[in-house]
Order: C-alpha cells, then sequence, then structure tokens
C-alpha cells in the first residue's frame, strides 16, 4: 500500500536541512508540494552538506543562539505570511567516556545541539504555529529511554526533547500538535564512515523516517499529540 501527502500551500521549517535526515525530510516535503524553509550553520552548496540547493528557500543560523532563531522565524513569517510545520532535526551525538571522564564542554556541547535548539526554535515559532494550528515533529532517540555505557550526556539531552514534546503538546492542546519521533541508527554516510563493520542492512534510511514525519504532520494523525514514536525498524 502506497501512501501519498498533499503539503501545497503549508509553509514547514526544518533545522539541520544540511544533514542527512534533515535533507531527506525537507526532500519530502518539496515532494508533497510544501515550500521548504532549511535552516543549519551549513549552507546548502557547502562540500558537506547533503541537501538539495532547489529544494529549500535556506536561512543560515546558529539555533543554539536565540537572536538568530528569532530573526530567522521573523525572516521566515515575512517572507511566506505563515509556518504550519516544524521539525527539529538539528542534533548529534558524542560518546565514549563513562560519565567521570565526561567533560563538561561535551556535556555543554550535546544539550545545546540537541535540546536547547529545539526548545529555541518551539518557542519563536509556537505563535505562528497556534495561528495556523500547525505542527512540530522533534527528533529524540531510542537510546533515550535507559541509561547506557559511554553516551550519558547523549542519552540525557535527547531525554530532554521527548519531554520538551509532551510539554509542548500539553501546553498547546487542541491547537498544536507535537510529537516525537526515536531513531536507532540512521543509514548516513558518517555513521557508516564511523562503523564500517557493522550490519547496515539493518539501519533505517532517512527517506523512510522522512515519511513517518509527514505522516505526524499530516490530518492522517489528527489525534496524536505528545507521541514518541518509534522509527529504528530492526537496527
Amino acid at each position: 500500500m502506497s501512501a501519498s501527502f498533499d503539503f501545497t500551500d503549508r509553509v514547514v521549517l526544518v533545522t539541520g536541512t544540511s544533514g542527512a535526515l534533515g535533507s531527506a525530510i525537507a526532500t519530502a516535503f518539496d515532494d508533497a508540494g510544501a515550500t521548504v524553509c532549511g535552516a543549519d550553520i551549513v549552507a546548502p552548496d557547502d562540500e558537506e552538506s547533503l541537501v538539495d540547493p532547489d529544494v529549500v528557500d535556506y536561512y543560515q543560523g546558529d539555533f543554539t543562539d536565540e537572536d538568530d532563531v528569532a530573526r530567522v522565524l521573523d525572516e521566515i513569517v515575512g517572507t511566506h505570511g505563515r509556518l504550519d510545520h516544524l521539525c527539529n532535526v538539528a542534533g548529534t551525538w558524542r560518546g565514549g567516556t563513562p560519565i567521570h571522564e565526561t567533560d563538561v564542554e561535551t556535556f555543554d556541547f550535546l544539550f545545546d545541539v540537541n535540546l536547547k535548539t529545539a526548545f529555541l526554535a518551539s518557542k519563536h515559532a509556537l505563535p505562528h504555529l497556534q495561528a495556523t494550528e500547525g505542527t512540530i515533529v522533534s527528533v529524540s532517540a531510542r537510546s533515550s529511554l535507559s541509561g547506557g555505557e559511554g553516551d550519558g550526556p547523549y542519552r540525557a539531552s535527547k531525554a530532554g526533547v521527548r519531554l520538551l514534546t509532551e510539554t509542548v503538546a500539553e501546553e498547546n492542546r487542541g491547537v498544536v500538535r507535537a510529537n516525537a519521533i526515536m531513531p536507532s541508527v540512521i543509514d548516513t554516510p558518517m555513521n557508516r564512515e564511523m562503523m564500517p563493520d557493522a550490519d547496515h542492512d539493518a539501519w533505517v534510511d532517512p527517506a523512510t523516517i522522512a515519511r513517518t514525519v509527514l505522516v505526524l504532520s499530516s490530518e492522517a494523525t489528527a489525534a496524536t499529540s505528545g507521541a514518541a514514536v518509534p522509527v529504528y525498524g530492526e537496527a
């Protein structure tokens, strides 16, 4: 069974749009007819970017900086007149050391990139999403459900994303729907480079996860808010 979506006349903001998952989500919304606004520190024409420059209306910004976030949201709404959907994709992973050996710079970095970006984007997008009765989809992680060895700050930051999502959903019941997705290992070039001997066939393709984001942003899930949706397949 195939599914199709029509986001014509909808304006979407995807943070972390130059990365593997952000670019896949941006492409999926573009294919569904949306106006896709992409925000990232990395420009689409950068050699490290994975997004097609033709897919996004790009806004360069550091989403750990509230002034930058406010500026980008003002520019998007000023240009397009509205905002219907926010996808908090900006994030990263660091690990390898137990808590007692983890430096505070790593802790701060993970909470800034994974949690603070989602908080600031949601904070400044919500007034516009309330006006359009829109949606937020944020990227948490399967590992946020339990403790583990060597990546505690990452897990904690992603647990924060999940709890932030539940809070936004509760505070905006009946107006803005907010949900999180929980991937495990995503099949990206960086992950393949970091784990060359892993079973790559068990990893989930970013485009597959992007379809779940479209579902959660659509009327197909009109009764779903505050959920944490697994998107880890067999990984």
